[in-house]
């Protein structure tokens, strides 16, 4: 029996994570994610799936990180009708997370419908609804750690603790072949937290393998691990840096972990008065939500519950409702904002940036990764001109970002957790990954030993024969959904957005009509001749 891998995403880029296992008897994807970044990364969400979803036996989900389940209500939509086997973690931030992606969908296809009613351009359908999440979620199945299951003919898989979220994993996989060969082991990763963390466990995982297919997030990026004092000193810093700028702060978070984490820390700070006291809004019906799972559950092995703390101080305050996030506005003086989405690229947050970002004494802590083409990719770089909900909105206000708050592994991390998957007789596949990091991780395992051509970096849709004990052979590549040269790089329409906002400048600062309209005619004329 012949057994085949082919990435359907997060290769090239850190989003969109879905792997296929094709064999003889059987189809089984691990996670069914959706892609975010730029918008050549995003169009794919709303493309047919490269394979027939009416037969896939089963999915094997690592996490709920939206960029892992996020595109399982599209896949049932298509035809799947299979399990969807995970935690019960995953399961039940799953069942706020994508009931959520659906309703924000809603929205914003509802809002992109108005413009388009104006412009006399087609109307457009959301990839799946609030209603299909909640029908979506009828599929899951929960296991239970270090259980093996028989996930379809001839496969069977167990879940490790990743360390990363509540509910995150690795999951190990025995693909059988004919009788009396052995099985053809292989581990995915999913995302790797950085162990060593008050409120997370380490992460684990399988030994001897054939194949480990790992992500590289931070592949080339070296943390300094701060402890629970030096990253609350970190945020105390940002904190009185934000308030003696005389305005609010604005803190776009990741609505699982990254937010409870951010609370459990601001109310010590604050109530410690380590930190300018003020008041907190968590502006997300999904962090709300979430974290309401999070009081409920905990995520360490010890029993403890590192999040017990959230509560409704005098400080800290909920806004479920719209109209509660507009009452914000209101707010005068020092206050906190926290609002999802982590990268900027929906959500309420987007409301809060279009009219915080142009005032001076402002600030945005950037607190997870960004992919890039996101908007918050594009604060971090130091753009200082942005396009949001069709407009374009000057920066002026201060963007700040700390990383002691990453569910990531970086490069030492994620290397030394590689060497404690050893032996790993086959390939090691790097995944989930921009262009840089992929190449960086890559760089340090052969460096460490491994050699150059059992290091494989994946490409999208590409497919790979695995055998036991021997290095994975590539496939004949299908046809190409995108080009490879946008993977890890702004698309045309962030060079359209950046080229409008310079020949805008131009216009302004020249020195009266008659130049202004000699440019626009130059322009003309090139664009004539092309």
């Amino acid at each position: 029996m012949t057994a085949v891998l082919r990435f359907h995403g997060a290769a090239g880029c850190v989003t969109g994570s879905c792997a296929l296992i094709d064999t003889e008897r059987a189809r089984i994807l691990v996670d069914c994610g959706l892609f975010q970044g730029t918008k050549t990364l995003k169009a794919l969400n709303y493309e047919a799936f490269p394979f027939d979803p009416k037969r896939i036996d089963a999915v094997l989900l690592t996490h709920a990180h939206i960029d892992h389940s996020g595109l399982l209500p599209k896949l049932a939509l298509a035809g799947f009708t299979g399990p969807i086997y995970a935690t019960s973690g995953t399961r039940d931030l799953c069942n706020v997370m994508l009931a959520d992606s659906g309703s924000i969908q809603e929205l914003e296809v509802d809002q992109l419908n108005r413009r388009n009613r104006r412009r006399a351009f087609a109307q457009v359908r959301p990839i799946y609804t609030a209603a299909d999440a909640e029908a979506a979620m009828r599929l899951f199945r929960e296991i239970d750690l270090g259980d093996w299951i028989a996930a379809a003919p001839g496969i069977r898989a167990r879940w490790w603790n990743a360390g990363h979220i509540l509910g995150s994993t690795s999951i190990e996989v025995e693909i059988s072949e004919a009788a009396g060969k052995p099985p053809v082991r292989l581990c995915f990763s999913g995302d790797i937290g950085p162990g060593d963390r008050d409120l997370a466990d380490d992460p684990q995982g399988p030994t001897d393998l054939d194949h480990l297919i790992v992500e590289s997030t931070y592949g080339g990026t070296e943390r300094s691990m701060a402890g629970t004092e030096a990253r609350r000193k970190n945020l105390a810093d940002e904190l009185k840096a934000a308030y003696a700028a005389g305005g609010p702060l604005l803190i776009p978070a990741f609505a699982v972990e990254r937010t409870q984490e951010l609370i459990v820390d601001l109310l010590d700070l604050m109530e410690k008065t380590e930190a300018p006291p003020g008041p907190i809004f968590l502006d997300s019906p999904l962090a709300i939500r979430a974290s309401e799972v999070f009081l409920r559950r905990g995520h360490l092995e010890s029993g403890e519950n590192p999040f017990a703390s959230l509560r409704q101080s005098r400080l800290f305050q909920f806004t479920p409702r719209y109209s509660d996030s507009r009452d914000i506005e209101k707010q005068k003086g020092w206050h906190v904002i926290i609002a999802a989405s982590g990268m900027c690229d929906a959500g309420r947050v987007r409301g809060h940036l279009r009219r915080l970002l142009p005032r001076e004494d402002a600030t945005v802590m950037i607190v997870g990764f960004q992919a890039v083409g996101t908007l918050g990719r594009l604060l971090v770089e130091g753009h200082r001109e942005v396009r949001i909900q069709g407009d374009e909105i000057a920066v002026r206000a201060h963007i700040r970002s700390i990383d002691v708050y990453s569910g990531h592994a970086d490069a030492t991390g994620l290397v030394r957790w590689i060497d404690a998957r050893k032996p790993i007789a086959g390939t090691v596949f790097l995944d989930h990954g921009e262009p840089e990091s992929l190449a960086a991780l890559k760089a340090r395992l052969v460096a460490s030993g491994f050699a150059a051509d059992r290091v494989l970096v994946a490409a999208l849709d590409q497919g790979y024969i695995l055998q036991p004990g021997r290095t994975a052979v590539a496939t004949t590549p299908l046809p190409p959904r995108i080009p490879a040269n946008t993977m890890g790089r702004l698309d045309w329409h962030n060079e359209r957005v950046a080229f409008l906002a310079h020949l805008h400048r131009k216009l302004e600062a020249a020195p009266d009509d008659g130049k202004r309209e000699q440019l626009l005619q130059r322009l003309d004329a090139a664009l004539a001749d092309s």
